[in-house]
């Protein structure tokens, strides 16, 4: 399986392969997640893995996905928040074998592409296994540091 994300210095990667999870879920999911802190990403998926905290459907959200306070439609995806935790935690250590700072990774992609189908185990005929591919990347925190204000030429 190849990634979807060049290779850049200073990030690193982690590759979830025929995860046993809804692929519309796991896409609403790392929109919540892209752009966020690692820590913070990691709370906030425990949260919603323990129906604390709704996480936002704004694509997949026909069909009856009841509204959740102060966000709209929603809803509390507990497999696809367990397995993204997981990723989250080995792209971390893998951001430290690479002796990058772990404390400051952002998450920088997060993307759930569709995998194979599989038949169901027994005798469910047609039945399709859910299976999604999802790729996380995290990037140190860029700190930009303010340029100094210029100075204004003296009056003559």
């Amino acid at each position: 399986m190849k990634y979807s994300t060049p290779y850049e210095k200073g990030t690193a990667r982690a590759l979830g392969v025929s995860l046993p999870v809804s692929l519309k879920k796991s896409v609403e999911v790392c929109r919540f997640i892209r752009g966020k802190p690692l820590g913070k990403a990691i709370r906030l998926l425990e949260l919603a893995q323990q129906k604390k905290l709704a996480v936002p459907f704004t694509r997949f959200n026909r069909g009856g996905t009841g509204h959740k306070p102060n966000i709209g439609p929603g809803r509390y995806p507990v497999a696809v928040c367990a397995e993204l935790i997981k990723l989250l935690r080995q792209a971390e250590a893998n951001a430290q074998g690479r002796g990058l700072n772990a404390q400051s990774m952002v998450i920088r992609n997060a993307i759930a592409k569709k995998g194979q189908t599989t038949p169901r185990y027994g005798r469910q005929r047609g039945r399709q296994a859910k299976r999604t591919h999802v790729e996380v990347v995290v990037a140190e925190a860029k700190t930009e540091a303010k340029p100094a204000p210029a100075k204004k030429p003296a009056a003559k």
